[in-house]
């Protein structure tokens, strides 16, 4: 298994290698091959199993059949790029202009590949927290930069601001937040995010948020750092519809920015690719614009879900973290005699009949061994499915 914090270039630059020299692959497409395979449920990689809201997907069949299948504008149509700016103003106060402020992207990965790649040279030093979503290790590799991560320990996973202190330093041109987190599912509070802009600006470091779970969190209001005084203007904020609208296939994701960052960005992006999901774009639109109840109504329905794979897997006898916010929730293994979460994954859909993932795929090599035993189990699923799967998980602690 190929890690993503142990990616290097090749010697030719055209490429990445694992640590083994293998060339690097997603833990999730081994996981998820894993499922197939041996028809286990698949708890590992984290997109719904259900449709998402009807008005929603009437929006795309209306747009496709309205003939909106050639490419829209570099900037990403403007019904969207406008909605994405309601949107801001509506649930945060942040002021976006849609014509030179708001880009649309290939879902969040898009938007963080073209904004890493836009905005450090081959030396620069990129933080982000750590365990980090696997892109981030490969992104920061493929723009030639230096990763430096602050680690978030269990069971509560928040960084220690000293040791934040200490990452950030004059060599940081980035810092990637990723609120509310994946994998951990822990929501950074606000005393957290305010020493990260105080950081910034002590540093004259960007600002990057991949916010694409903001309208998933539990209990806890989510506050992007972009509208924390004085972080705006050096601030990247990026998110998607996948999360929101359970549509992760349509892959429509944005970013909003000063406009000198945007522009910097689409440089990059339009050599990526270039546009895309034309018929998707009015349809995210369209999601944007649902009145508040979808939005409670879709996090208190995922709370709910958390609750059910919670209360199973806690009386499978693991020791569990309870997330914030995401799709995620962590699992100790230790506790059932199984110290190597990576080798726990690859023997679970024998033990159980389900997939996860271990959090050390989330990992640097150096830090790989305090998150051994920690495995990540998706609860983005039809309620029925992890009831099933909370059942198999209890058959463990009585073998």
């Amino acid at each position: 298994m190929t890690i993503t914090g142990a990616w290097r270039r090749t010697a030719d630059g055209a490429g990445l290698l694992g640590a083994d020299g293998t060339v690097a692959a997603s833990i999730f497409a081994e996981m998820s091959a894993l499922a197939m395979r041996t028809g286990a449920i698949n708890l590992g990689q984290g997109f719904p199993d259900e449709d998402g809201p009807p008005e929603v997907l009437e929006a795309a069949r209306q747009a496709i059949s309205d003939g909106v299948n050639q490419y829209p504008p570099g900037r990403g149509l403007p019904v969207l790029r406008e909605a994405i700016s309601r949107h801001q103003q509506r649930f945060y106060g942040l002021s976006a202009d849609p014509e030179t402020e708001v880009l649309v992207t290939a879902g969040a990965t898009e938007a963080l590949a073209a904004t890493i790649l836009a905005l450090i040279e081959p030396g620069d030093e990129v933080v982000t927290l750590e365990p980090f979503y696997d892109a981030y290790g490969g992104l920061i590799a493929l723009g030639g930069g230096v990763h430096r991560t602050v680690r978030l320990r269990s069971p509560e996973f928040q960084p220690d601001l000293d040791e934040l202190r200490a990452a950030i330093t004059d060599k940081t041109r980035l810092i990637i937040v990723n609120n509310p987190h994946n994998p951990t599912g822990t929501v950074l509070p606000i005393e957290t995010l305010a020493l990260i802009v105080e950081l910034a600006h002590r540093h004259d470091a960007l600002i990057v948020t991949d916010e694409v779970y903001e309208h998933l969190t539990f209990g806890v209001a989510h506050v992007p750092i972009a509208t924390l005084p004085g972080a705006s203007e050096r601030t990247i904020t990026i998110s998607s519809g996948g999360k929101t609208f359970n549509t992760t296939g349509w892959k429509i994701g944005w970013l909003s920015a000063p406009a000198p960052l945007v522009t910097a960005i689409l440089a990059v992006k339009q050599f990526l690719t270039y546009v895309n999901g034309a018929p998707f774009q009015p349809a995210i639109a369209r999601g944007l614009d649902l009145p508040d109840s979808f939005f409670t109504g879709i996090a208190a329905d995922l709370e709910a879900k958390r609750d059910v794979l919670e209360v199973g897997l806690t009386t499978a006898g693991f020791t569990v973290s309870r997330p914030q916010g995401s799709y995620f929730i962590v699992a100790d293994a230790a506790p059932l005699g199984y110290p190597d979460g990576a080798e726990f994954c690859r023997i679970l859909p024998a033990l159980a009949g389900v997939v996860a993932v271990p959090i050390a795929a989330f990992c640097s090599p150096a830090n790989r061994a305090d998150y051994a035993s920690l495995v990540r189990f998706a609860y983005c699923k039809k309620v029925d499915v992890l009831e099933r799967a909370a059942g198999r998980l209890a058959g463990i602690s009585s073998r």
